[in-house]
């Protein structure tokens, strides 16, 4: 399967982020570290955190269930427990849905997959 999107290491934001503000790529580095540090240690002390017009990383719920192992057909209970989730703002989805590139993309790379198909 193709690639349909460009990916981008934590390297190459601080590449970008240093190329945009001309700030030193080490001090950028130890910035994007430090944020990366807050939201991890706030959230597993059960913190949510909200960036206005960027989004929220929340602490997500999930409720027990009952599991199946299918090669040796036994039930496996998993409890209650929650994960990290990112909701983003609606500025952020409103810039996303409106933008001219990533629908081009989209259409360029839905030709593909029927192609491929």
């Amino acid at each position: 399967m193709i690639n349909k999107y460009r990916v981008m290491t934590k390297a190459d934001v601080i590449n970008e982020i240093a190329e945009k503000t001309g700030i030193d790529k080490a001090d950028v580095t130890t910035t994007v570290e430090a944020f990366f540090k807050v939201v991890k240690d706030s959230m597993s002390e059960g913190h949510n955190i909200y960036v206005r017009g960027f989004g929220s990383f929340i602490n997500k719920k999930r409720a027990r269930k009952v599991a199946r192992n299918i090669s040796k057909n036994t039930a496996i209970i998993i409890d209650e427990h929650y994960i990290p989730s990112f909701k983003p703002a609606k500025v952020f989805v409103e810039k996303i849905k409106s933008s001219k590139k990533v629908k081009v993309m989209a259409e360029k790379y839905s030709n593909v997959d029927e192609e491929v198909d």
